[in-house]
Order: C-alpha cells, then sequence, then structure tokens
C-alpha cells in the first residue's frame, strides 16, 4: 500500500503519461515510498484515475532512469537500500553537486542569493515545526535553486536522476527525523546551508562547492548506520 504519497488525479492540463510520470517522480525522490515497497500498475491506475497505459508507460520510464524495478508480472519495486549504493551514490552526487554549485556561485545575482537565503529560512522553520515531508521538499527546493543556476544544462538533469535513485534513503531519513522529533531532538540541518549563503555573497565558488560536499557527506554519516 501506498503511504503518504500524496498522489493526485491528473489534471487534464497535462499529458496522462506526463501528469502520471511527474507526481511519480517526485514521490519516488522525496522519499514517499518505502525500501523495497511493491506497488502493481492496477493500484497506482486507481489512484490516479487513469487507465493502465499511462501508468504502465511512467513506470518504464523511471525504471529506465532505475528509479524503480520492474517485475515479471509487471508491478513495480522500490530499490533496497544498501550501505555500498549510499556510498556510491553520494560519491557522484558530491562531485556533480559540489560542481554545480561552484559554477553557480559566479552566476548567482543579489535576488538569487535571497532567494536560496528565504529557502534555507523555510526549510529550518519546516524542520522545527516536525513537518518531516515538508522539510524534505523545501531542502530540494533550496538545492535545485543551486544548480539551476550552474549555467549547464547537462548538470540539473544528471544530478536529478541521482536524486531518484537517492529517494530510498531520503525515506530512511524521514524516519529518522520524524523519530529525534517525536523525542524533542532537532538537528541543525541548516547549517551547511546558511553557511552556502555567505559563500555566495563572498563570490567564493571553492567554498560554496566545499560546502555542499560537506552536506551531502553529512546526510551519507546520518544513513550510513541505517543501512
Amino acid at each position: 500500500m501506498l503511504t503518504e504519497t500524496g498522489l493526485t488525479k491528473v489534471s487534464s492540463r497535462v499529458t496522462l503519461q506526463d501528469g502520471v510520470y511527474e507526481q511519480l517522480r517526485h514521490a519516488l525522490m522525496w522519499g514517499l515510498f518505502e525500501p523495497s515497497q511493491v506497488t502493481t500498475i492496477s493500484s497506482l491506475a486507481a489512484e490516479f484515475g487513469t487507465s493502465h497505459m499511462p501508468v504502465r508507460e511512467a513506470l518504464r520510464r523511471l525504471a529506465a532512469e532505475n528509479g524503480l524495478e520492474i517485475a515479471h508480472n509487471g508491478s513495480a519495486r522500490v530499490p533496497a537500500v544498501s550501505r555500498e549504493r549510499l556510498d556510491d551514490l553520494c560519491l557522484v552526487r558530491a562531485t556533480l553537486e559540489g560542481l554545480a554549485t561552484e559554477l553557480a556561485t559566479a552566476r548567482m545575482s543579489p535576488d538569487d542569493i535571497e532567494r536560496c537565503r528565504q529557502l534555507a529560512i523555510e526549510h529550518e522553520a519546516l524542520g522545527h515545526t516536525g513537518k518531516v515531508h515538508d522539510m524534505l521538499r523545501k531542502n530540494h527546493e533550496f538545492h535545485f535553486a543551486i544548480y539551476e543556476l550552474s549555467g549547464s544544462e547537462t548538470l540539473p538533469q544528471l544530478i536529478a536522476t541521482l536524486w531518484l535513485r537517492f529517494g530510498p534513503y531520503m525515506r530512511l531519513l524521514s524516519d529518522l527525523v520524524a523519530r529525534q522529533l517525536d523525542q524533542g531532538i532537532i538537528h541543525p540541518y541548516s547549517t551547511y546551508h546558511h553557511e552556502l549563503i555567505d559563500a555566495f555573497r563572498a563570490g567564493d565558488g571553492k567554498r560554496a562547492g566545499a560546502l555542499m560536499v560537506d552536506d551531502i557527506e553529512a546526510t551519507q554519516k546520518l544513513l550510513q548506520g541505517l543501512c
């Protein structure tokens, strides 16, 4: 069964196939599916209010991006987690996201920096209110606001694919954060975000890139013990 996926009926303003694909892609990327969770075309079609065809095609596209695994019977499975896969993904993420951040720093206007600052503040506030999934979505918005300024067409696309494959680990992270919040433990998850803003203001691309790597590696360390 799907849990907290937030999937909705697909609007006629977009093609059914693209609407199903985008919603599923974001749900996977934000960790709204459990690692190793299995779902079927029929159950997804019922949730979206569509026929099987657009769901089947969306699952095929997501499987091609390694966001899902398709079984012989047509059911879809979220990839399992492992320490080896986590470390591999984080190594590549750090390389590409560090580079994208360094490139973006030189292209940022004062308005761009202010937008990043506001996103960092909103991310931090959501963490304090216990809205874990909203916090992770805001974290995604913060990161990609930076990467889209890199001047590269390729880097944001590659990074988005890595985040899709990182989705099962985001679920582990959201569960961990939720448990900690229930215990009254609030970690300073936005520390690197605020330091990044300072680096952007200083125009220090090397520093900003290194901070993004530190941010990714800090999350990696949190997750290693859960794999």
